[in-house]
């Protein structure tokens, strides 16, 4: 069975790596410090590179390739930690738009998504009312052919930098998604503090009127549209997670080669070659389910099992591999100063990012019908 990617396929991957070695190696560290969280700059120069639109057809401003194509993309970014709204802004949003969407929105958002213009960013999450006191009451109420709507979204990903939300609007007969103006003033957003520093937010809506032609798909369709972007989330998060953990074997081998205790290299001992060799394990059976669920949902195919095998795995190697990282490294691991706790910190974030490990072994059981 061949992984290799095809010729075009491979010249488009090394010219992102190429890229990305170039311009945002050390750009993971100061997104962490800086307001925005990622690089103005940088998020337009993959604009202009196509990155941007390159699983969006031709007449939308893309180039008309598949998720293949976007893991090869999201594997290299991985490597380097590139920060940003990529996958909820180009992946979730912007698919979402492509397939449930009417074409006056498709018009209206696609292009702009792949010029890097804009940005839209799913708020679907709502708060659990047993953990979190909740000061807004959820409401949709329907008004002179519009509607207006209250609520609190949380862990939404880079609100900061939203333009336009995809927000999940609760009501007791079924769910519904609009598409609902960032800047409105009776819209505002909190960031957290988080392990990752990745600008997870808290968005609440004050009575937001929206008219009938913002809602995303039927009334109703609210569940089965939110489905599908978690199955692109999660497999995007897969092609992510699989350069994070490339790139963290890496620096973990060349450093077992270089420390040297008790006057050997560190990596002459089998007990840390054998840690490499896990590592090596879990991160090739990570890229063989990643590229497998991104081949099946490339061919129009429903991946609902392969993606949620993938990132199961996926998850679990995240915690296993960062953390044999951190161990070989030793104390160097933990520095602030080194990028191994970055990684790490990363590695944790993309663990949880559109569920975990427990939360996908759920889904391939039903997938099983056990």
């Amino acid at each position: 069975m061949d992984f290799n990617p095809e010729k075009e396929q491979a010249a488009i991957q090394n010219a992102v790596r190429e890229f990305l070695a170039k311009e945002a190696k050390t750009l993971a560290r100061e997104a962490e410090e800086s307001e925005d969280g990622y690089s103005r700059e940088l998020w337009q120069k993959m604009a202009d590179l196509g990155w941007m639109g390159v699983s969006f057809p031709e007449e939308y401003g893309g180039s008309g390739g598949d998720f293949v194509d976007l893991i090869l993309i999201l594997e290299e970014m991985g490597k380097v930690l590139v920060p940003g709204p990529y996958i909820p802004a180009i992946i979730c949003s912007g698919h979402a738009i492509l397939k449930y969407g009417t074409e006056a929105q498709r018009r209206e958002f696609i292009p702009k998504l792949t010029k890097g213009s804009l940005v839209a960013i799913p708020a679907l999450i709502e708060p659990v009312a047993d953990t979190i006191q909740v000061p807004i009451k959820e409401q949709v109420k329907a008004k002179d052919g519009s509607y207006i709507l209250s609520g609190i979204r949380l862990f939404v990903p880079y609100a900061n930098l939203a333009e336009w939300f995809i927000y999940r609007a609760i009501s007791k007969k079924r769910n519904t998604l609009f598409m609902i103006n960032a800047k409105s003033p009776r819209v505002s957003y909190s960031v957290f503090n988080t392990i990752a520093s990745d600008k997870q937010c808290e968005v609440v809506l004050d009575k937001v009127r929206v008219e009938k032609l913002n809602m995303l798909g039927e009334e109703g369709d609210g569940e089965k549209i939110i489905r599908e972007i978690n199955e692109w989330g999660a497999l995007a998060y897969c092609g992510f997670i699989l350069g994070l953990l490339e790139q963290v074997l890496k620096m973990s081998v060349d450093y077992a080669k270089q420390r040297v205790q008790f006057e050997k290299p560190i990596g002459s001992f089998q007990v840390i070659q054998h840690q490499c060799a896990d590592m090596a394990t879990d991160i090739d059976e990570v890229k063989f389910l990643t590229y497998q669920a991104a081949w099946v949902l490339s061919k129009g195919l429903s991946a609902t099992k392969e993606i949620s095998m993938a990132k199961a795995r996926a998850s679990d190697a995240c915690r296993r591999v960062s953390l044999l990282g951190v161990k070989i490294h030793g104390g160097l691991g933990i520095i602030i100063d080194q990028d191994m706790q970055l990684y790490f910190r990363r590695a944790k974030a993309a663990e949880l990012a559109f569920g975990d490990g427990d939360f996908h072994r759920e889904i391939v059981a039903q997938q099983l019908k056990i």
